[in-house]
């Protein structure tokens, strides 16, 4: 196969389709199908604007454009590299994030919450001077907080010098130094110890038997931000075990737990859990008042 059997962006997404579906890809960071994530890489790999496939469709290429598109369908479908991983580009709802392999590609269902400021639960979104986010991984979650919570300082939270050093750049990238604040910490250890109006954490939930079932592109990731123990609550016990003495009276605790309502139920369902609506269902992020962890 040389160069000339491709001369436009069609034949480049036709043949990417094809390979991805052979090879049977995972999709879970960012693209749900193969046409999805080949238009997102040729795009991309082209820099051509994300959302304008049809009137580039048909446009010539040059030699050269259409071996760096094919470089990138060749590592996305020999290597299983996620795609965010080739791109270094990843987004929640508006927001594109830097990422590389030291963080897990951003896909939070907590997310789809923090634009409606987790209403009803938070009455006053000004009123919210204090934010804590543990697992911050990239910081994109603590980035969103400051953006959506004006008046907040976000104290973002990873057990990972590594990842800190994304977040550090994602935060630069917003000029957001000084209202998000990266801490080395693990959980709560090293955090300030001050009232929070919100506690905020998406952390290492995969219970053992499905890290053990994972696919080749999550075992691209960082397995310390995915392994959560026999039954995923590893960390979680943690979190909620030493929320409440780091709330304000009216603050709340927002837990992203995935697919592992069962074992959420089972570790702190008599603590009365609130179950958010998002994009995956009723059960996948959990929210915990003061008021609840405090007669614990």
């Amino acid at each position: 196969m040389t160069t000339t059997t491709f001369s436009t962006p069609r034949d480049l997404l036709r043949y990417a389709v094809t390979r991805f579906n052979a090879a049977r890809l995972f999709f879970g960071h960012g693209s749900a199908e193969a046409f999805d994530e080949a238009a997102y890489l040729v795009l991309h790999t082209l820099k051509l604007p994300l959302d304008r496939l049809e009137p580039f469709l048909d446009a010539k290429l040059l030699p050269e454009e259409v071996l760096q598109v094919l470089a990138v369908i060749e590592r996305r479908t020999t290597e299983r590299v996620p795609a965010a991983y080739i791109t270094n580009e990843a987004w929640l709802g508006t927001y594109a994030f830097y990422v590389d392999e030291r963080v897990l590609v951003p896909r939070s269902f907590i997310a789809e919450l923090i634009p409606n400021y987790f209403s009803p639960w938070v009455q006053d979104p000004f009123a919210v001077e204090n934010v804590l986010e543990l697992c911050t991984g990239s910081g994109c979650l603590a980035i969103m907080l400051a953006d959506v919570f004006q008046n907040a300082v976000v104290d973002a939270v990873d057990i990972s010098q590594d990842a800190l050093a994304v977040a550090e750049r994602n935060i630069r990238d917003y000029k957001l130094e000084g209202r998000v604040n990266p801490i080395a910490s693990d959980l709560y250890e090293n955090v300030p110890f001050k009232k929070y109006d919100l506690i905020v954490t998406n952390p290492p939930y995969v219970n053992a038997d499905s890290m053990a079932k994972l696919p080749p592109e999550y075992l691209r990731e960082p397995q310390i931000a995915l392994h959560g123990g026999a039954d995923g609550m590893d960390l979680v016990r943690q979190i909620v075990a030493g929320a409440a003495e780091r709330l304000t009276p009216e603050g709340i605790l927002v837990v992203e737990i995935g697919n592992e309502a069962e074992y959420a139920e089972a570790a702190f369902g008599h603590l009365g859990l609130t179950w958010l609506t998002t994009s995956a269902g009723d059960e996948a992020v959990f929210l915990l008042t003061a008021e609840q962890l405090q007669n614990a």
